[in-house]
């Protein structure tokens, strides 16, 4: 009984690792957004770290580690203080840029 149970295992392998794979697809958790839903009212004072993610087929991405915790938040792109702050760091950037130039 037992060699029919591993004749069948045999099988079952053999015939998955010859199966032609041209139309599967492997999930990529890169294609995944990361933000899944935002927050608007994060405080400035209680981050710690932001991240900006840019994948394909996903919005824009802010993620903001926060300072009383490890946990991370996506906090919502148009927020008014997150925008003045992305104005200040590409001015800051662009100054930088004339200087060494």
């Amino acid at each position: 009984m037992m060699d029919v149970k591993v004749l069948a295992a045999m099988v079952l392998l053999t015939v998955a690792l010859h199966t032609p794979s041209g139309t599967a697809k492997p999930i990529s958790l890169v294609e995944r957004c990361w933000c899944r839903s935002t927050l608007n009212t994060v405080p400035q004072r209680n981050i710690r770290e932001i991240k900006f993610l840019h994948t394909p087929n996903c919005p824009f991405q802010v993620i903001a580690k926060l300072k009383n915790s490890d946990r991370e938040v996506c906090i919502n792109p148009k927020t008014k203080w997150l925008q003045q702050y992305l104005r200040n760091a590409i001015n800051k950037i662009k100054k930088a840029r004339k200087r060494s130039n």
